[in-house]
Formats: C-alpha cells, structure tokens, sequence
C-alpha cells in the first residue's frame, strides 16, 4: 500500500487524508471515533488536521481492516494487545515494499 501524501507537512487535511487513502471522508470520520489511537486536531472551524503521526496510525488501521480483513472489534484487540508489536512489523513491511518496488523500477531501466 503506497499512499500518496506530500511529506514534510506538519498537518493534513481530511481530504487530502480520503483521497490518499482511496476512501470516503466519512470513513476517516468513523475510524476516528472508533479508534482511539486517532486523535486529529480540529481548527477553530471545528475542521480535521491530521498530523504524520495520525497518518501512520491510519496506514496501520486501514492495513488490518481493508488489507488482512480485521472486523474492527478485531482491529481494535490487535492494536491495544499487541500495538507495538504491530507498529513494529507493519513498519518493517512497508520499507520492504518501498525498496521492493525500487528494485522493480531499477530493472525495468536496465
């Protein structure tokens, strides 16, 4: 899974946020009442900024959920059971991928 936001921001928007990620704004909203690992600051406006830190909590939600299938009270048990854990070897995965589809790109230049 490769989401697709510019670095080095200190905040990101919900749109930006359901855009990355291919989903509904709404389900950004859900995710974030139901876990309680999300925590987005909200403006004056009452408006969602998510920080990095938020984003990599997401990427670890919507990697349980939409990619191994996790039901959320499932989700939810993994993360508060094992979070580190967790956090530990979805980081691990993530750099395989990144460095997987470099080599790819590398060979498709030779």
């Amino acid at each position: 899974m490769h989401i697709d936001l510019p670095e080095g921001k200190l905040y990101y928007s919900i749109g930006e946020i359901s855009k990355a990620f291919g989903v509904n704004a709404s389900l950004i909203r859900f995710w974030e009442k139901e876990f309680e690992i999300l925590k987005p600051k909200k403006n004056a406006k009452g408006n969602r900024k998510f920080t990095p830190e938020d984003v990599k909590n997401l990427k670890l939600i919507f990697h349980l959920v939409k990619e191994r299938g996790f039901t959320l009270d499932g989700a939810k048990t993994h993360l508060k059971e094992n979070q580190k854990k967790t956090l530990d070897k979805f980081e691990i995965v993530q750099k395989l991928e990144l460095i997987k589809s470099q080599l790819t790109e590398l060979k498709k230049q030779l």
